[in-house]
């Protein structure tokens, strides 16, 4: 069973997902909360796998809660929640070692996939998210030498689709490969690129020029 903490401070969005969630058979959602005051505590208290994180909440913002999180937990997965596309607060998000990014959709099956694969090892970063962070280094980031990493022909295929925002079950869709023959690229891509999330690696992944 997949460990989930949710904070959210829509009631309806909160309570609808809480529903979805609780009678989704892989996942246990501990508790849900309004905001995320006490996020420390409460993660420290559960333990959780995943902590699905609103981006913008009252009292404390989710970004907040994400490093008090992460430096209190390194191990515990944080997938943020966002209506906005604000690049300085998606940047921010990804700096502060979020796993996982993504647009809050009326579907709730698109959380259960982003916390499966964040669980798994990987991330879920909407496309439109992905779209953003490629403009914004495009624009502004991006340097300009190449630099060297030894990454196989399938591991820059597979990078480049992370870019994309494409989940792990459409990477191996495209390339003909099972689900854990992607994740185990993906931890090899981590290993090289030196870093422990897709959203790490897909920035690391446009600074260097590597897709």
């Amino acid at each position: 069973m997949i460990k989930v903490l949710l904070f959210e401070d829509n009631k309806n969005l909160r309570e609808g997902l809480a529903l979805y969630l609780s009678a989704t058979d892989d996942i246990w959602l501990i508790d849900s909360f309004p905001d995320a005051r006490d996020a420390v505590y409460m993660a420290k208290k559960h333990k959780p796998d995943v902590v699905l994180m609103d981006i913008q909440m009252p009292k404390k913002s989710g970004i907040e809660a994400l490093i008090d999180i992460r430096n209190a937990m390194p191990g515990v997965k944080v997938l943020i929640q966002t209506v906005f596309e604000d690049d300085e607060k998606i940047f921010q998000a990804i700096c502060s070692g979020a796993s996982g990014y993504i647009v809050k959709s009326p579907d709730p099956e698109v959380y259960v996939q982003a916390i499966r694969e964040v669980y798994a090892g990987g991330a879920h970063m909407s496309p439109a998210i992905s779209r953003r962070v490629l403009a914004m280094f495009q624009n502004q980031f991006v340097k300009s030498e190449q630099t060297f990493v030894g990454l196989t022909n399938r591991e820059r295929e597979i990078l480049g689709w992370m870019v994309k925002g494409q989940s792990y079950k459409m990477i191996a869709a495209n390339c003909g490969i099972s689900f854990s023959t992607v994740a185990t690229h993906v931890n090899h891509i981590y290993e090289k690129l030196h870093v422990n999330s897709a959203p790490e690696a897909v920035v690391k992944a446009l600074e260097m020029r590597l897709v």
